[in-house]
C-alpha cells in the first residue's frame, strides 16, 4: 500500500517543530509519539527513524532551544547597543525578547515542573546562569559575591517578566517598551 500524501516531507526539524507546541500547550506526559505522528500526518513508526524515543526528542528540542538562546545573548554581546542602552541591558533585553518571542521553547526550557523532565534542562540551565552572571561580573564591575546576587536577582525578576507575559499571551512587539523600562529599572541596582 502507498504510503499517504502528505504537505511535507517528514524532518527531524519538523518533527520538533510540532512535538515543541504539542509538549508546551498539552503537557509532556499527555503527549505520545504517536499522537505526535497523527499531528504530523505520518505512522508513529517513522519518528523513531529520527529519534529513538519520546526522551530524546524532548532532550533534542531543550539542546536546540539553548543554542538559539545562546545566540540570541551572543548577538546582544557583539551588536552595538541601541541609543542611551548599555551593554548588560541589551543582553537582559534579549533574553526577554527570547522569551517572549519563543515561549513554547521557553516553556520547556524553564517552566516544566516535571521533575523527570527537569534533568534535561538542568545542566543547561546552569551553564546559562552561568554565563549571564559572567556577564553580570563583567559590566558591573563589582566583587565576584557581589556579583552573584545581582546576577541572581537580575536571573529571577527577569523570568519572572517573561513568565507573566508569557501566559498573558504577549509578545515582544507588544511590550518591548515596557521590558525596556523593566531592565533599566533593575540595572538601576547595580549602580
Amino acid at each position: 500500500m502507498a504510503r499517504k500524501a502528505v504537505d511535507q516531507e517528514l524532518s527531524r526539524n519538523r518533527i520538533m517543530e510540532v512535538a515543541r507546541d504539542l509538549f508546551a500547550t498539552q503537557g509532556y506526559r499527555d503527549v505520545s509519539m504517536r499522537y505526535i505522528g497523527q499531528e504530523l500526518g505520518y505512522s508513529h513508526g517513522s519518528l523513531y527513524y529520527h529519534f529513538k524515543d519520546k526522551a530524546e526528542l524532548f532532550c533534542a528540542l531543550v539542546a536546540q532551544d539553548y543554542v538559539l538562546l545562546n545566540k540570541m545573548l551572543t548577538d546582544g554581546l557583539t551588536e552595538p547597543p541601541e541609543d542611551g542602552m548599555t551593554r548588560l541591558e541589551m543582553i537582559m533585553l534579549k533574553f526577554i525578547q527570547f522569551g517572549l518571542d519563543y515561549p513554547h521553547h521557553y516553556e520547556i526550557m524553564f517552566l516544566i515542573s516535571d521533575s523527570d523532565l527537569k534533568k534535561y534542562s538542568e545542566p543547561e540551565q546552569k551553564l546559562l546562569y552561568d554565563r549571564f552572571s559572567a556577564l553580570v561580573w563583567e559590566a558591573s564591575g563589582s566583587t565576584c559575591d557581589q556579583t552573584n546576587n545581582y546576577a541572581f536577582y537580575l536571573f529571577l525578576s527577569l523570568h519572572g517578566f517573561i513568565t507573566y507575559h508569557v501566559h498573558s499571551g504577549s509578545n515582544f512587539g507588544d511590550i518591548g517598551p515596557s521590558a525596556k523600562e523593566h531592565v533599566k529599572f533593575l540595572c538601576r541596582g547595580l549602580s
